[in-house]
């Protein structure tokens, strides 16, 4: 005889919460062996959160954690060996023993990520909220997280966003009450989380984080309301961790012993149990048979997980980066005409309104881009073309649209990020770095990240230093990202039409003193494969590697030298991560002389990359010791004399090749 639905389901809500803390009860056991080789966040006491919240989400609703993600994940649908056999760091384990507790990744049944940062998991599920609304998928984003994350700036950010454009997303606060170990209490001026939600217009709720019940029923309507086009709900459920911050931290320095007792007391299971034995008596049948499998299940996982064998070392490096494209190198193709001359930004612009026209995942974030089509016209006419959704002016919250465009694309989406001026990217900084390059990595290659963000760099026009960053040898350095630094229109052109296509996260950094060069652009579609240098000019006597506008500065050189019987080799990498090295030693090897010349300043720079790189693999080639030649490792001053001081140019230049060519 089948039970009854209400019952049926009211089990089932038993089964996922008792699943959870006999996982969770497991694993803290085998923290004491040794078997977990680091952190262990457990969720014991907040079962009923996830379980009534995942009750209602479908297979391909995205769910994105925070630090104590266990939880979420197995009430998500995780096999619980997947995750006892990550937290083993076995190859077995749901991100094949790259996470751990704290990072567990199961894209194919929706569970997105956990992350060991506080907030990008909100920003991350309005990401997945946006690709819900470019692709009209019905897909629900549901971020979980702590009562610390509210006091974050991605909290604000993440739900005025959410607000104003109506996502449809779930944002669940389990409000424990301490934010590691700082009681919630001392470190909010407002202490309720529902507040803050309702004053960004959100329909919210304070709930009672152990009743299971009026958990579910909430969520039930909450989802109802996203799915419907109502916008997101903020449900604050109160509850309590009655296990420590982490296994093996210290647990009564700063609260009591009687507190988790009295906590203990307020079991969410024991609660729904007792519910289900009041309403249906003949239900301790069903109840004991569900204890039964539960904990023959958790100690099979756990069998398993301990026999699973631990991931081979080659494998360390796989999936930093988007499988590479097949095929010999690309580049502009040869025409018979004489090319059409386009400016660089009319060159980037037509590369973007063929991609979004062909793509129709494609949509673009930032100040000014919709309406007035970006303050250096990088966008002008789309919106006209695609409308507001394609093409979404945000408000200035830079953390917070990076955060939402790494949700949107690991939920299939392309999103376009334009900061105006890079910058102001380093707000977002966190965002790139923590988050989306390292996604691809930590999920095994099953989430890709095809975000480009791309912005204005160099000195210049006298804004002075919170607009004339260069910032490509800082991202240069974190694996997972792309960095492109284009130096003419027919190359900005081809690489932008490389990173709307590529699955890797790019940075597309445009130098403000080069946007309104004109130059020959084919008419052609082509694209430029990344790691590719161009020979800008050949030569025999010296090589010289620039990029951006000092590309041109060299080239200014180049003519004096030439009337001096000096032949300059001029090489631009155009990208410098991959950076083409290749290239270069060739170069090197024919001119036996190497300079460097780079507008931002030498300390941990491009430049001395390239010189190490060349060092290292061409130092018999070499003549003459490399030489570089920097800007001043100074912050842009304002005044123009100040500002032609920081910075080499064309004289400097020529200086510098004439000094290395007499060595």
């Amino acid at each position: 005889m089948s039970l009854p639905k209400s019952l049926a389901f009211r089990l089932q809500l038993y089964r996922t919460m008792l699943l959870i803390r006999q996982v969770e009860e497991r694993l803290a056991k085998s923290h004491q062996r040794g078997l977990i080789h680091g952190a262990c966040h457990t969720y014991v006491g907040q079962e009923a959160i996830a379980t009534a919240v995942c009750a209602h989400l479908a297979k391909d609703d995205a769910v994105f954690s925070t630090h104590r993600g266990h939880g979420h994940a197995l009430a998500k649908g995780m096999a619980p060996r997947e995750l006892i056999a990550e937290l083993y760091g076995r190859e077995t384990g749901c991100s094949r023993g790259r996470g751990g507790s704290m990072h567990l990744f199961s894209p194919e049944i929706g569970m997105m990520g956990t992350s060991g940062i506080v907030g990008p998991c909100i920003l991350q599920a309005a990401g997945a909220g946006y690709s819900s609304l470019i692709q009209k998928s019905g897909r629900v984003g549901v971020a979980f997280f702590g009562d610390g994350a509210v006091n974050n700036g991605a909290f604000h950010e993440g739900l005025n966003m959410a607000a104003i454009w109506k996502l449809p997303v779930l944002f669940v606060c389990e409000n424990n009450q301490f934010a590691t170990e700082v009681p919630f209490a001392s470190v909010a001026g407002n202490p309720s989380v529902a507040a803050r939600g309702a004053a960004y217009g959100i329909h919210s709720l304070e709930l009672d984080g152990n009743d299971v019940l009026a958990i579910e029923a909430a969520a039930r309507e909450a989802v109802q309301r996203a799915r419907s086009g109502g916008g997101p709900t903020l449900l604050e459920c109160k509850t309590y961790r009655t296990r420590a911050h982490a296994e093996g931290m210290g647990d009564f320095s700063y609260r009591t012993r009687e507190d988790v007792d009295q906590w203990k007391t307020r079991c969410p299971i024991a609660r729904l149990k007792t519910h289900l034995l009041d309403e249906n008596p003949t239900s301790a049948g069903e109840l004991s048979t569900i204890e039964q499998e539960v904990a023959a299940l958790t100690e099979a996982a756990h069998e398993f997980a301990e026999s699973s064998a631990y991931p081979a070392a080659a494998s360390a490096t796989t999936h930093v980066y988007a499988e590479p494209r097949t095929g010999p190198p690309r580049d502009c193709p040869a025409t018979a005409a004489a090319p059409r001359e386009l400016t660089y930004m009319k060159a980037t612009l037509e590369a973007l309104t063929e991609e979004m026209a062909r793509n129709p995942n494609i949509f673009v974030l930032g100040e000014g881009i919709g309406v007035r089509g970006g303050n250096f016209a990088t966008t002008a006419g789309l919106f006209a073309a695609h409308g507001p959704e394609r093409l979404r002016d945000t408000p200035i919250c830079e953390r917070g649209f990076v955060g939402l465009a790494a949700g949107a694309a690991m939920t299939g989406t392309r999103p376009v990020v334009d900061f105006m001026f890079a910058d102001f990217v380093l707000d977002g900084a966190g965002e790139i770095i923590n988050q989306i390059a390292k996604m691809q990595y930590m999920s095994s290659g099953r989430l890709k990240m095809p975000v480009l963000l791309r912005g204005c760099i160099g000195i210049g026009h006298c804004a002075a230093t919170h607009h004339s960053g260069s910032y490509y040898a800082m991202y240069a350095h974190f694996p997972g990202l792309r960095v492109v630094v284009p130096s003419s229109p027919r190359d900005a052109k081809g690489l932008l039409k490389t990173a709307l296509t590529c699955g890797d996260p790019v940075l597309f950094l445009e130098h403000r003193e080069l946007m309104a060069l004109k130059g020959p652009v084919p008419e052609e579609e082509y694209f430029i494969d990344f790691g590719q240098a161009a020979i800008v000019r050949p030569g025999s006597d010296i090589t010289v590697v620039a990029l951006a506008l000092m590309v041109h500065k060299t080239l200014e050189a180049c003519e004096t030298l030439a009337a001096e019987g000096i032949s300059v080799e001029l090489l631009d990498p155009r990208t410098v991560a991959p950076l083409d090295v290749d290239t270069i030693l060739r170069s090197v090897a024919k001119t036996g002389r190497l300079l460097i010349v780079d507008e931002d300043f030498a300390h941990c720079g491009i430049s001395a990359e390239i010189a190490a790189q060349l060092a290292d693999r061409g130092f018999d080639d070499l003549d003459a010791p490399i030489r570089r030649l920097n800007g001043k490792p100074s912050p842009t001053p304002y005044s123009p004399t100040l500002e032609a001081a920081v910075v080499p140019d064309a004289e400097a230049i020529a200086t510098a090749i004439r000094e290395l060519y007499a060595e």
